[in-house]
């Protein structure tokens, strides 16, 4: 063709050819019939599962939950327990030992290795 947008005479019969091979096949066929049923995998809207909720965007659940969290962290050294937010932006130190627990990341916040906690319930 004379540019990018204009097909060349090739083209054209490529085109040309299988329309009418599409037509042909399409003929050859109404004699028999074939019935495809296509199942897909059907989620219930109102009782979605844990596990897909958790996946969804904090506002495009169902009903509306922050990801972050407050947790216990216990001390590997002084076995002291210090509550700390999950989404921390600031290195937490233990009060009595002066361990560092968590460094911050762009997200969650990374606790120290031995660390061991639990989320806090309301």
């Amino acid at each position: 063709g004379c540019c990018y947008c204009c097909p060349s005479a090739a083209q054209q019969e490529q085109a040309a050819r299988s329309s009418s091979r599409q037509q042909q096949e399409h003929k050859g066929s109404s004699s028999s019939t074939q019935h495809f049923t296509m199942t897909f995998g059907v989620e219930d809207l109102l009782h979605p599962s844990l596990a897909s909720e958790k996946r969804k965007h904090k506002l495009k659940r169902l009903v509306q939950s922050p990801n972050s969290f407050f947790m216990d962290v216990k001390c590997p050294g002084c076995f002291s327990i210090t509550t700390i937010f999950s989404h921390a932006q600031t290195a937490v130190m233990c009060p009595s030992c002066a361990v560092v627990l968590c460094q911050p990341t762009g997200g969650k916040a990374r606790l120290t290795e031995g660390c061991s906690f639990r989320k806090k319930v309301d």
